[in-house]
């Protein structure tokens, strides 16, 4: 099912959204590499939920918004968001950086959100477990950090190009440096920004799910949120990398429908 592009205005900027499907409605916070209409998660999604996703400000074609410095300010932009698209409890889904922030609105505005599913979010540190700085690779270290299979990850990464190739390096290496202008202000130089002293606020029935052979976020950070988030459900799937939504789509939407 395909979704629409539109635009939504909140009290700081423009916000581009992506909507599409009918049912349940499910707010996604996208990661770093931020998400596309042509996304096959966000396709899986509005197959059986109305599906919301907004892009972060300096992602894909939207507005950068210097006035969103730090998670706060983008925690509290997105819960404009949700004011503005008059959402009543959806369900509040992220990936990665998307859900260390998606963690953020449920600590924050802590009776908006009833249902929380967290896909191997950043947002807590464990020194014996550091997580790669993704900020310092160069385009081919992508992919073995973030796919089981990485020759298939490193064809979905670049669509199909070559990393040597020109065209492909060019464009990508101008986008991700505006994407990751945004994720620096949540995850530069390490992703803690003392959520883990919040998270006692979370109200919602809460679900992570983890890909088992996540190499940028290691699967035991699963545990970890596991006992701050008191409650919460751990979904690990079977022969996924940190891109478990797009290498096991299925396998992690049966999970989401824990949370019907």
């Amino acid at each position: 099912m395909s979704v629409e592009l539109k635009t939504i205005q909140t009290p700081h900027v423009p916000v581009r959204i992506f909507e599409g499907g009918s049912g349940q409605p499910l707010l996604f916070l996208h990661g770093a590499g931020g998400v596309m209409a042509d996304d096959p998660f966000l396709a899986a999604l509005a197959t059986k939920y109305h599906v919301f996703a907004p892009l972060l400000p300096g992602y894909g074609d939207s507005e950068e918004a210097p006035e969103l410095r730090e998670m706060l300010d983008i925690a509290l932009h997105y819960l404009d968001l949700a004011d503005a698209l008059g959402l009543k409890d959806p369900i509040l889904a992220g990936h990665s950086m998307g859900g260390m922030i998606a963690a953020e609105m449920a600590a924050l505005d802590n009776h908006r959100f009833s249902r929380l599913a967290l896909i191997a979010p950043a947002g807590l540190w464990l020194d014996d477990h550091p997580i790669p700085d993704i900020f310092s690779l160069v385009p081919y270290e992508y992919p073995p950090l973030l796919f089981h299979n990485v020759e298939a990850g490193a064809a979905l990464f670049t669509a199909g190009a070559n990393f040597d190739d020109p065209e492909w390096l060019k464009g990508f290496l101008i986008t991700n440096a505006r994407q990751l202008g945004m994720a620096g202000k949540i995850l530069f130089p390490v992703p803690d920004r003392g959520l883990s002293q919040r998270l006692y606020r979370v109200r919602a029935k809460t679900l992570l799910i983890w890909g088992d052979d996540d190499k940028l976020i290691a699967p035991v950070y699963g545990q970890a949120w596991k006992k701050v988030l008191l409650g919460a459900e751990l979904a690990v799937i079977p022969q996924a990398g940190h891109m478990v939504i797009w290498e096991k789509t299925a396998e992690t939407m049966a999970a989401l429908s824990r949370l019907a």
